[in-house]
């Protein structure tokens, strides 16, 4: 195949994410669906999120209170068409302007398992809406896989060209083994719990015991990420989780917007957000919120902090316990420490050594601070002593896509439309 752009596409449920290959940051990054305010009669592509190398005024100035929501993928699958082809168009039209699809490679990822019909649709967009010259497509955990072994020439999975794949994200969450870069889809164990069930759990608990916040999809998306995180200990920590006022740790204040000095919640006080960290042994926990992603203190000053607000306490950590103990919830499901061990046990023997020591996580649901331990704590005792048992963590799949997808592998292997 001749030379050409290459557009790399993570069609994911929450945030859709495209840029050309090569380039060090993606283009744009937002959430892949279409939004109607309270201000507004129709609905509207929401503008995109701030780059890491955007300044403080370029964030999103729309206010997403209360606003209806309309989703193409619902559980990881496309299941509007014409609803994806608006917010496609809506993303070549504007953020990649200076990209043609007809002279134009396309990368795009779809989830495991995915139904012929869906592919189909797929297809359809891509070749007939769009004019794609030619299309890869791929699933996350292949991807992951090639990128690890690629940053780590030396690692192990690119020795044994062998890993185990825990994508937990928006709608689901899947354990893949990968083999000499193949998913192996005999082995995909997948729970039906991702970030989208638990922010609506911690809808649900708020709405019960502060205030009605079942209509506030994003604003509760950014509670969760900001924080919860996950339990060492659950026992202990609902334990100390009763005791009341400044003596318990997990308290924390969240501040709702009011639609005229801000149209964004935030956490009252960041610090006291924190404390729960000194329950921990040390700071040696493997995911912590960045200290640039709180808000500074200058501008909660000129906020009035008094009203329209409320506490979160338990939840914080009753929240993502769901991803370990899916049954809290009413489901008849198996935790992500038993998933993986099913799915590790579905492969041969001889692969077993090495997909335990090569468990890689990707997914912004394995963000949580202290997801790591957690994970390692539950999963040892399940595992024979003599396998080792190494968990990696990864950047976005789009990243990914972009290093994979400027090299010359990719253009040699690359879908033809009349091979498709």
């Amino acid at each position: 195949m001749a030379a050409g752009t290459v557009v790399v596409l993570d069609n994911g449920g929450s945030l859709i994410k495209a840029g050309v290959a090569g380039e060090l940051d993606p283009a744009v990054v937002l959430p892949n669906c279409l939004v109607r305010p309270l201000s507004s009669k129709k609905f509207v592509p929401p503008e995109p999120l701030p780059s890491p190398t955007s300044s403080a005024a370029a964030t999103s100035s729309m206010d997403l209170t209360s606003a209806a929501v309309r989703r193409p993928i619902d559980r990881g699958h496309l299941i509007n068409p014409d609803l994806q082809r608006e917010i496609w168009s809506h993303i070549f039209s504007t953020h990649l302007r200076h990209v043609s699809p007809a002279s134009s490679s396309l990368l795009l990822t779809l989830p495991l398992l995915t139904l012929p019909s869906i592919k189909r649709d797929t297809l359809s967009l891509v070749f007939e809406d769009f004019n794609f010259k030619s299309l890869c497509i791929s699933d996350s955990p292949s991807l992951v896989h090639l990128y690890e072994a690629s940053v780590r020439p030396s690692g192990l999975a690119s020795k044994t060209q062998c890993s185990l794949v825990v994508d937990c994200g928006f709608s689901f969450t899947h354990v893949a083994p990968v083999f000499q870069n193949f998913t192996l889809n005999y082995g995909v164990k997948r729970i039906d719990l991702g970030g989208k069930a638990l922010t609506n759990y911690l809808k649900e608990m708020v709405s019960y015991r502060a205030i009605n916040v079942m209509d506030e999809s994003f604003i509760m998306d950014d509670v969760k990420e900001k924080l919860c995180f996950v339990s060492l200990d659950v026992e202990r920590d609902l334990q100390l989780a009763k005791k009341p006022g400044k003596d318990n740790p997990f308290r924390s204040t969240y501040v709702l917007p009011d639609g005229v000095t801000h149209t964004k919640g935030f956490v009252k006080d960041p610090e006291e957000a924190k404390r729960y960290l000194t329950l921990m042994n040390g700071s040696g926990a493997k995911n912590h919120n960045k200290p640039e992603e709180m808000e500074k203190l200058e501008d909660r000053k000129r906020i009035d902090l008094t009203k329209n607000e409320f506490d979160l306490m338990n939840e914080r950590f009753i929240v993502p316990e769901m991803i370990f103990r899916p049954s809290d919830l009413g489901m008849n499901e198996a935790g992500l420490a038993e998933c993986i061990v099913r799915s590790v046990n579905s492969c041969h023997p001889l692969l077993h050594p090495v997909l335990y020591e090569s468990i890689i996580l990707t997914g912004g649901s394995t963000l949580f601070p202290w997801f790591v331990d957690r994970l390692e704590k539950e999963l040892r005792p399940l595992v024979p002593d003599y396998y080792q048992v190494k968990i990696t963590t990864q950047e976005e799949c789009l990243e990914r896509g972009i290093t994979i997808g400027f090299k010359p592998r990719f253009r040699i292997n690359v879908c033809h439309q009349s091979g498709v």
